[in-house]
């Protein structure tokens, strides 16, 4: 990207919004393209001056920062956005409401330079950042065939070929790669509802496998069940899917 990146700051304490501006005044490359006080305000800003990045408070009154990030992220070429929060409880959020990355309070230069590394980074991609971030959001009609993952600093494409099995976490659902594990941000019923059950098959309430890892399923001493998969990997199989797995295993 030509020039320097254009920095928005948007905080409602002002010793918060003087300490960042300090301290991209320290950091070579980076221009301060103007300090708000509200979500708001920043809105207001933006329509008349883009910006290139964003260092947004998550806690403010009338309006929380991730409202305008969640906001921002539906623009054909969103400002990037890292949050700045006194809580690290909020690192979910922000990423669900499609953060680059996130600063802790007190804000420690070295972090602050590595956030904007990240977004320094991504600049020439903003268009594309922002495709996936709708794909994200706004998944297309019928079957799907990849995930957009979003984790710290990077967005992940995962085709769905690649999943192995997909276990539930909370808000989130584990999928298990042969070389690694990713969370991607959904229940395991609101994502069912968007794999070929040709593909994936449920074996309980916490799991779904690809039906092309089904080997050979047990009875336990419990009395319960457990399906060894070809990765080497064993699931419990609740009795409410026995049956589904018993004739997967005999179509095989």
């Amino acid at each position: 990207m030509s020039g320097q990146p254009r920095v928005l700051i948007v905080d409602d304490e002002a010793h918060a919004r003087i300490n960042l501006r300090l301290a991209l005044e320290a950091l070579p490359g980076w221009r301060v393209a103007g300090e708000c006080a509200s979500a708001a305000a920043a809105r207001a800003h933006l329509a008349s001056d883009s910006v290139d990045v964003l260092l947004l408070d998550v806690q403010m009154p009338l309006e929380s920062g991730l409202e305008l990030a969640r906001e921002l992220s539906r623009l054909d070429s969103p400002p990037l956005v890292v949050f700045v929060t006194a809580h690290r409880g909020h690192a979910l959020e922000a990423f669900d409401a499609h953060a680059l990355d996130y600063v802790v309070k007190p804000v420690d230069e070295r972090r602050l330079r590595q956030a904007l590394e990240r977004a320094g980074a991504l600049l020439d991609q903003r268009e594309a950042y922002a495709r996936a971030l709708r794909l994200y959001t706004d998944p297309a009609p019928g079957y799907w065939r990849s995930l957009t993952v979003r984790s710290v600093g990077r967005i992940d494409r995962v085709d769905l070929a690649d999943v192995l099995w997909i276990e539930s976490a909370g808000n989130y659902v584990s999928l298990h790669l042969a070389q690694r594990a990713l969370l991607h941000r959904s229940t395991l019923g609101e994502l069912e509802r968007y794999l070929d059950p040709a593909d994936f098959l449920r074996i309980h309430r916490r799991a779904l496998v690809r039906r092309g890892q089904l080997l050979t399923l047990r009875q336990t001493q419990e009395g319960g069940y457990a399906l060894a998969l070809r990765c080497g990997q064993e699931l419990a199989v609740s009795e409410r899917y026995a049956a589904a797995v018993k004739a997967a295993l005999r179509g095989s």
